[in-house]
């Protein structure tokens, strides 16, 4: 039976995600804030034959990482997959104003997955087995004004990634960086959806399929990796006239 870890669990891709891993024999251990959300998406996915428990917990007490991690692997009896599918997106001018603010944004999306990553990967590597599935986003590809505060964040989460593939490839252990572009999901209600947009079952399909691929990097859907090879390749003294 595969032993999984989602942490983030109450995000519509990481739903989607663990009801497509319940095709298999699997025992799951679901971490988030909300234990009601917790509580429900358990009774889901335990109809579709899974072995479930929560715990709801705040990711950015970084203080209880370790021992969170600990008891998790402890419950589940290993560790085999790891999916870390959480995160926030700030409001941008707000956070230009409130450095607390930008500050508390920055520890959601970076540091607090840094913390918990440190320590699953010191797990991996000693067990020498193991994949690390990581949403990062494509706003960490180049740095807009509309949302550079998300995307540095998420840029940092990247380039952290980058390094634990390297140290951990010769281990044995996995890790992908997952990039999505525009999701419809409860965090992006605001936005006005075009042509580009897609649901989080299209992701959960493409991240599941990378995991079982052991992809180094996921753009989903797939003509992301494209997009952004264009804007990364725009002059900055273009991309500052183009106000992005």
């Amino acid at each position: 039976m595969t032993k999984i870890l989602v942490i983030g669990a109450t995000s519509s891709i990481a739903q989607q995600i663990a009801r497509l891993l319940c095709k298999e024999a699997v025992e799951i251990h679901l971490l988030g804030r909300d234990q009601v959300k917790l509580n429900d998406i358990a009774a889901d996915l335990q109809v579709r034959g899974a072995k479930v428990s929560v715990h709801a917990i705040d990711l950015n007490d970084l203080a209880v990482h370790q021992k969170i991690i600990n008891e998790s692997i402890e419950l589940l009896g290993g560790l085999d997959l790891v999916l870390l599918a959480y995160g926030t997106l700030p409001d941008q001018p707000r956070c230009e104003q409130d450095t607390a603010l930008a500050t508390r944004e920055i520890t959601t999306n970076f540091l607090s997955a840094q913390s918990l990553l440190s320590i699953l990967a010191n797990h991996m590597e000693a067990q020498g087995s193991g994949s690390i599935a990581v949403i990062s986003s494509v706003a960490g590809d180049r740095g807009r004004k509309s949302n550079y505060i998300y995307g540095s964040a998420k840029a940092g989460l990247t380039v952290y990634l980058q390094g634990l593939r390297n140290r951990l490839a010769k281990k044995n252990v996995h890790v992908l960086t997952i990039k999505p572009g525009f999701v419809d999901t409860p965090m992006t209600r605001d936005f006005k959806k075009g042509l580009l947009w897609v649901g989080p079952d299209k992701v959960a399909r493409d991240i599941v399929r990378a995991i079982s691929k052991k992809r180094d990097v996921l753009y989903t859907p797939w003509y992301w990796q494209w997009i952004m090879l264009i804007i990364k390749l725009i002059p900055e003294r273009i991309f500052k006239k183009m106000n992005l």
